[in-house]
């Protein structure tokens, strides 16, 4: 029997939004300590217009690459916001090598 040639792209789709929505629903994120964040070194920025972003972050073992809003940051980590596949919003601090700018519409990436 064959696959479904028309539609395998969407299938999969859905297939890996179930998966995602199974990994995070009622598991937190993983953050960074305080100890990795060094607060105490590195100046911390916060922002009134949170800034749309990608970013990948960790269910313990499961990396899944989100739209998240940036609310915070310092030299080396971001603050990050997103809603979660199974609608819970969830915050987690990550390496700033993980997040990568949205273009605002219209704008080159």
């Amino acid at each position: 029997m064959g696959t479904n040639k028309r539609y395998a792209t969407s299938i999969d789709r859905r297939v890996g939004e179930r998966a995602d929505e199974a990994a995070t629903r009622g598991v937190q994120p993983t953050s960074l300590t305080d100890v990795e964040l060094e607060l105490d070194i590195y100046p911390l920025t916060k922002t009134p217009r949170p800034q749309a972003v990608r970013a990948w972050v960790r269910y313990g073992p499961v990396a899944l690459h989100v739209e998240a809003r940036a609310v915070a940051w310092t030299a080396r980590a971001v603050a990050l916001e997103w809603v979660s596949p199974s609608g819970e919003i969830h915050r987690s601090w990550v390496w700033a090598s993980a997040v990568e700018t949205n273009p605002a519409p219209g704008q080159p990436p």
